[in-house]
């Protein structure tokens, strides 16, 4: 298992239990993925997923810190020689269904007065499958997933993703309502990995920075004790994230960045 989202839930149990390695991933689809943090068949779903006002109070659930933004898209074989999504009228589309992704492309041609044909497949292998066939003219997903998407093709620079993004998708891990103590940890642990980054924290030099004269770093930490009792965790809590699994900029860089498959720029 590896990926931005999953360093995210190696994160999590680095803080609490003091070993990245203390995880046990269940997989689940875009239908599923709800339904299982409410059923509590998982703790946390780390799992690209939007954090929605429909999610947050009708379905029971708590959005920590955004670990990525990101934006919906649409991918498309070169050879259609399309510059714009506006071009894409009377289309046929790949789309999962459960999903953000699905509402937001409807509204997205009805809006631009633009006839379209969904293609719904619940599996994204299948989906992979189907684009790549040749069953739609376009896929249609949050821009990372398309890169992903595109990293597996049987020819990856047979496609590109046109330049119109065309929501807002603020990623995020998600708890169920109703533990305030487990809401706070899973939160301040993609905090802490973000304010690692910002104070020049990383893997290879945290053990020196516990010598570091910077008040903020040194809370951080744990050599001035605090937010680990406040948190109901080891006073390491935040110094085992950085050692073990990174600060934010490490785990972009590792999982989605420019030297991944994914060619994914920050910000």
């Amino acid at each position: 298992w590896k990926g931005l989202d999953v360093d995210t839930a190696k994160a999590i149990a680095a803080a609490v239990f003091g070993d990245a390695n203390k995880v046990k991933y269940v997989a689940v689809t875009a239908v599923q993925r709800l339904p299982a943090l409410q059923s509590k068949e998982i703790d946390v779903l780390c799992r690209n997923t939007t954090a929605t006002l429909v999610r947050e109070t009708t379905n029971g659930l708590n959005f920590v810190h955004v670990n990525y933004y990101d934006g919906q898209g649409f991918m498309v074989p070169k050879k259609l020689n399309l510059k714009s999504a506006k071009q894409l009228g009377g289309a046929t589309v790949c789309v999962l269904p459960g999903t953000t992704t699905e509402m937001n492309a409807a509204d997205y041609f009805r809006k631009n007065g633009l006839t379209w044909k969904p293609v719904v497949i619940e599996q994204n292998v299948e989906l992979n499958k189907a684009f790549f066939a040749g069953r739609c003219d376009a896929l249609t997903s949050d821009v990372s997933q398309l890169a992903a998407h595109r990293s597996v093709a049987p020819n990856p620079d047979d496609y590109v993703i046109l330049p119109e993004i065309i929501s807002k998708e603020p990623l995020a891990p998600v708890v169920r309502h109703g533990d305030d103590q487990w809401y706070d940890i899973v939160n301040w642990t993609v905090m802490a990995m973000i304010e690692a980054e910002e104070l020049g924290i990383t893997s290879k030099n945290v053990d020196e920075m516990l010598k570091s004269t910077d008040p903020n770093i040194q809370r951080l930490l744990g050599v001035t004790p605090g937010m680990g009792k406040a948190l109901g965790l080891d006073e390491k809590w935040a110094y085992n994230i950085v050692k073990q699994v990174g600060n934010y900029g490490e785990v972009f860089e590792r999982n989605v960045g420019k030297n991944t498959p994914l060619k994914l720029e920050r910000g």
